[in-house]
């Protein structure tokens, strides 16, 4: 034994021995019984002879490695206990004790000894030898062979065992050649090679039985489970190894064997008998049976026959060889043909040796699928497996059970599942269509089954159709055609629709086409068996406006069933477009149509039908004169609009033209309330002198509480009442009491968010009529303009909520950066039908297509480099900021105060440090104020007139302090500013060249075209209001070129408010122009993380 393997001790000896066995090994070893050591490394195994009470037993011990530890695996030994005994014992302390003396030598010899050789002898000595030692003469080759018997009682089965030929001729066996001991070689004999390869052979083909004790020797023929069992035992007698029998009898190897039951008339009845054959021969042996699944055995006298089946056995088969012949009495016959026969011959074969039966051809299965119509949109399929037999058909259920499997040729039928399986998938409908005991199809899918796959079916072979009052399908071909009435309902303003539809002279119910449509399907199947095709565009367009119509009459879910008002004249506009016959009521016509027909494509250049009214002195432009009738069309009919032409095209001169209309149509009707921003108040006054001096205007600034006469006092007789939105907001009862000809909201956007006061106070005004004037209706997302239309024309969109998921819902997921394709499609659908249903009810014309002889625009982005202690300050201040918000970005809506203002301090930062903090940031200098300063002396000494825009107050009063260190005149104006139209006077009709301006105050309602140059110092993502700035001059009255400048921190968050604001401009014109891109939204997360994003 190798020195770096350690054998196991005494203690795991005893622990695998047990105690008793241990010890009389122990006293064995003592007393010198142990005569031979064998140590062979190959396989880990020691082997030994011990002195017992016969002259010597051969131990074996297998040990498995463990690190350098051996440990016991397994034992066998020649005496009668067989392994584990006190001879395997005294074997390893033998081992154990010569390890602890200097190792054993891996070779065979006597007992090692303790040896004082040298190192490098004991190293060589230990080398494996290449044969075992032997002499010549000492063993003798000894043959072997296979010994069969018959175990136990009758038909039990058939062992084997390998033998050695003794030296008087004869065979026997024992522990020395049992199956575990066959590869050694004991007692000084040699196995003969060819026999004892072929029994190794024989023995691997043993199933494993586990934990054997003691040695095998007879093991059930059964148990060699392999396929080649047979062919092994066949090639015994080419290789000349003897197959003999126990006992005095003799054996027979058979080619082959095979198991059958006879069929035999008996008295009317039948009688069952097994039968066995081998080679072809039967033999009537009492004695026989089986050999596992794989062959047969029989006793013919003192011979035993054995050989091999053609195919595995059923365990049917196997019991039937072992059973007694059964008579089937004449009165049960039909029921063994129909009931057992079929089973019996797929378990077994069949046969009538005196062919006294007829023995039917084995039962094929035909798959038997049964139709049957329940109207024509109902079709009920069932699948049965019947098979032919001598009593008649046997119908099985669709699946087999374990009651009737064995009756049924189940591999037959999975053959006729899989052909009908690819007939069905080859189909264009129904092609995911599976079969079963029992199977529902209604509508278009009993229609595509009874003209599609039931005729396939029928093909299939082993396949029948069975159909049970199958209907006469017949097509309806044709264009459909639409008709269309409205009818008057106990809601105001509301009417519902009545659609029919008739394809081929058949009237179609128009509720069954929508919800055929809905569910995607492409045809529909009527009660009476007609049927349309529904991929006509007319029925999908009508099935799409019918549901638009039900969701705005907040009736989702019943497009069949919808209402509509007044103002939804876009959708009637399409309504009426698609039918073919239509029959509404005149004022219907009269209201919806003439508002479509003022505002469609051309209708300013329609001759005049409204005179320009007496009171009026001005001149109106033809879109003006457009917008002035389309006012006064609203005004009549009691519907509200937007007015959202660019700023300066005149929407303050189109509104008085109105007033003074309808003023002079009713003298006695209340006056109009005008709700306007504070900065804009007195300047309604002005422009009513200007060009409707005879309407009697009455300006409102304080609320009743403070006012000298009660609010009904003070605006009797008046034709105008204006008012700010604050007094509006905070008198609002005064206002609500009071009787309105019409509500007008200048600069609309005040009330945008509709969650808020004043939008409240707006919507709940009793007035006949209420407008919205602004030129930027939408200003942030689309959700603004549904709290403009909530005031002006309730009826078009009642449900916000629904709103939000036709609209601001899909127009929000196409702005996300990376929304798919198909997204950014549907969001642009949307936003193009939301443009075609505000159309009617909002008139919006740009100073392009109006205005062409407008003076040219210039605009100019100003990069401004920051100066390098502005720099520096800029980028420590960006870290800071970007820090903090960079965290807060999970959760945008809970910081969003927190957020902005990180951002208002690096916009304020770009601008002048000292904005920040005075004392930390004293002596950075602000680059754009000297760049500003240079700029505004050119412009002054060239004598033209600026407006300069910033949105902190607190940059304008350096900006002021500037030009006053520079003697450059100004004007100043934001929201402290007291008596604003002195101030804005002084600016038209003075002299100085500049005005300082916040966006906030002077942002909007003013006419300053008097300047020729603006300058926007701080940019912002929302484009709308640098262009409410800019058209303070450009607008009409302007006769000089306009110059605008964009000054923009380079390298800072302005640059990125820059970009942003180039996806905010993109998105207006999704609604309310004739881009095709989509609505964008507020601030979220993604923009504010590009907001902080350095540059680079």
């Amino acid at each position: 034994m190798h020195p770096s393997l350690t054998p196991p001790g005494p203690g795991a000896i005893a622990g695998y021995v047990g105690p008793g066995a241990f010890a009389r090994g122990a006293a064995y070893r003592d007393q010198g019984r142990v005569t031979s050591l064998h140590w062979d490394p190959r396989v880990l195994r020691l082997e030994g002879t011990v002195r017992g009470s016969l002259p010597l037993y051969r131990a074996s011990v297998w040990f498995a490695r463990a690190g350098r530890t051996l440990e016991i695996d397994d034992s066998s030994c020649t005496c009668p206990v067989g392994s584990d005994c006190k001879h395997v014992a005294a074997l390893l302390l033998e081992a154990y004790h010569a390890g602890q003396d200097g190792g054993l030598d891996d070779a065979p010899g006597p007992a090692a000894a303790v040896t004082s050789s040298p190192a490098w002898r004991r190293t060589l000595d230990r080398l494996p030898a290449t044969a075992p030692a032997t002499t010549p003469g000492e063993a003798r080759v000894t043959p072997l062979a296979l010994q069969l018997r018959l175990d136990g009682r009758p038909g039990s089965g058939v062992s084997v065992r390998p033998v050695k030929q003794g030296a008087k001729g004869g065979w026997s066996g024992g522990y020395e050649v049992s199956w575990d001991l066959l590869p050694h070689e004991y007692y000084g004999e040699r196995w003969e090679p060819v026999a004892r390869d072929w029994l190794l052979e024989l023995a691997a083909m043993r199933r494993p039985t586990g934990y054997r004790y003691g040695s095998s020797t007879w093991e059930n023929l059964a148990g060699f489970t392999s396929r080649v069992l047979w062919p092994h035992l066949a090639r015994a007698v080419e290789l000349g190894v003897p197959l003999v029998a126990a006992g005095k009898g003799s054996l027979r190897l058979a080619g082959g064997a095979a198991a059958a039951l006879d069929l035999t008339a008996d008295a009317g009845g039948l009688r069952l008998t097994p039968t066995m054959t081998f080679d072809g021969r039967p033999t009537t042996a009492p004695v026989r049976g089986n050999v596992g699944d794989g062959g047969l055995f029989a006793l013919e006298d003192d011979v035993l026959v054995l050989g091999p089946t053609p195919a595995p056995l059923s365990l049917a088969a196997i019991e039937l060889l072992h059973a007694d012949p059964v008579v089937v009495p004449a009165a049960d016959v039909a029921d063994f043909w129909s009931g057992y026969h079929p089973r019996l011959a797929r378990q077994i074969a069949l046969t009538s040796s005196d062919a006294s039966v007829a023995l039917p051809a084995p039962a094929l299965p035909t798959l038997v699928v049964t139709a049957s119509f329940e109207g024509p949109p109902l079709l009920r399929l069932a699948c049965a497996w019947e098979y032919a037999t001598p009593s008649g058909p046997v119908t099985y259920p669709w699946r087999a059970t374990t009651r009737d499997a064995a009756s049924r040729d189940l591999v037959a039928e999975q053959k006729v599942r899989d052909a009908v399986a690819q007939t069905v998938r080859a189909l264009d409908a129904l092609a995911d269509l599976t079969l079963g005991d029992e199977l529902t199809l209604t509508d278009v899918d009993a229609l595509d089954a009874a003209e599609v796959l039931l005729p396939a079916l029928r093909d299939v072979p082993d396949v029948r159709v069975d159909v049970v009052e199958q209907p006469a399908y017949r097509e309806l071909a044709g264009a459909p055609t639409v008709a269309l009435t409205t009818l008057d309902t106990e809601r105001t303003d509301w009417f519902d629709l009545a659609v029919s539809v008739q394809v081929a002279g058949h009237e179609v119910p128009v509720r069954s086409i929508i919800e055929a449509l809905g569910s995607g399907k492409k045809r529909l199947v009527l009660v009476d068996g007609t049927w349309l095709r529904l991929d006509h565009p007319a029925l999908e367009r009508l099935r799409d406006l019918l549901d638009e119509a039900s969701r705005l009459s907040d009736r989702p879910g019943r497009p069949y069933a919808p209402s509509i008002n007044r103002y939804h004249a876009g959708l009637w506009e399409d309504l009426d477009e698609l039918a073919d016959v239509v029959d509404v009521p005149e004022r219907w016509r009269a209201s919806v149509g003439g508002l479509l027909a003022l505002t469609s494509d051309g209708a300013a250049a329609r001759p005049q039908t409204r005179p320009v009214p007496d009171g009026l002195r001005a001149d109106l432009r033809p879109y003006q004169q457009q917008g002035f009738e389309w006012l006064a069309f609203c005004h009549e009919h009691g519907l509200g609009g937007i007015l959202a032409d660019d700023m300066g095209l005149g929407k303050t001169l189109q509104t008085l033209a109105l007033v003074a209309h309808a003023r002079a149509a009713s003298p006695q009707a209340p006056p109009f309330l005008v709700v306007a921003p504070a900065s804009v108040v007195s300047n309604w006054a002005a422009e009513a002198a200007r060009f409707a001096p005879g309407l009697r205007v009455v300006i409102r600034t304080t609320t009743s509480t403070r006012a000298a006469a009660p609010l009904a006092d003070e605006v009797a007789g008046a034709d105008v009442v204006v008012t700010s939105y604050a007094i509006f907001r905070l008198d609002s009862t005064a206002f609500h009491d009071l009787p309105w000809a019409g509500l007008v909201l200048d600069e609309a956007q005040f009330v945008k968010n509709h969650a808020s006061r004043v939008n409240a106070c707006a919507r709940s005004l009793p007035a006949p009529f209420k407008l919205a004037i602004t030129g930027t209706p939408m200003e942030n997302d689309v959700g603004e303009l549904w709290a403009l239309l909530a005031v002006v024309a309730p009826g078009l969109y009642p449900s916000r909520r629904r709103f939000a998921e036709d609209f601001v819902k899909p127009l929000t997921a196409a702005a996300r950066p990376g929304a798919a394709p198909a997204v950014r499609a549907h969001a642009a659908a949307r936003a193009d039908l939301l443009r075609r249903r505000v159309r009617p009810l909002m008139l919006r014309r740009t100073k392009e297509q109006v205005a062409p002889e407008l003076p040219e625009r210039q605009e100019q982005v100003l990069a401004v480099d920051l100066a390098p202690g502005h720099r520096r300050a800029y980028d420590a201040r960006l870290q800071r900021e970007r820090t903090r918000v960079l965290g807060m970005l999970d959760d945008v809506d809970g910081n969003r105060l927190a957020i902005f203002k990180s951002l208002t301090t690096l916009r304020r930062m770009a601008l002048d440090a000292s904005l920040v903090d005075p004392e930390a940031y004293d002596g950075v200098p602000s680059s754009k104020l000297d760049v500003l300063a240079d700029q505004l002396l050119e412009v002054a000494a060239e004598g033209h007139r600026a407006l300069v825009f910033s949105q902190f107050t607190s940059y304008l009063s350096l900006v002021s302090a500037r030009l006053d260190a520079l003697g450059l005149r100004h004007a100043y104006l934001d929201g402290t500013t007291r008596r604003r139209a002195d101030v804005i006077r002084s600016f038209k009709d003075g002299d100085a060249p500049l005005f300082l301006i916040s966006l906030k105050a002077g942002g909007f309602g003013l006419n300053l075209t008097e300047a020729d140059h603006v300058y926007l110092l701080d940019p912002w993502w929302n484009p709308a209001t640098e262009a409410q700035a800019v058209d303070r001059t450009h607008r009409i009255g302007q006769t000089r070129p306009v110059n605008v400048v964009r000054m923009v921190a380079a390298g800072t968050i302005e640059e990125k408010v820059m970009e942003l604001k180039e996806r905010k401009a993109a998105a207006v014109s999704a609604v309310l122009g004739d881009g095709d891109d989509v609505f964008s939204r507020s601030l979220d997360a993604d923009d504010l993380r590009a907001l902080f994003t350095p540059h680079h």
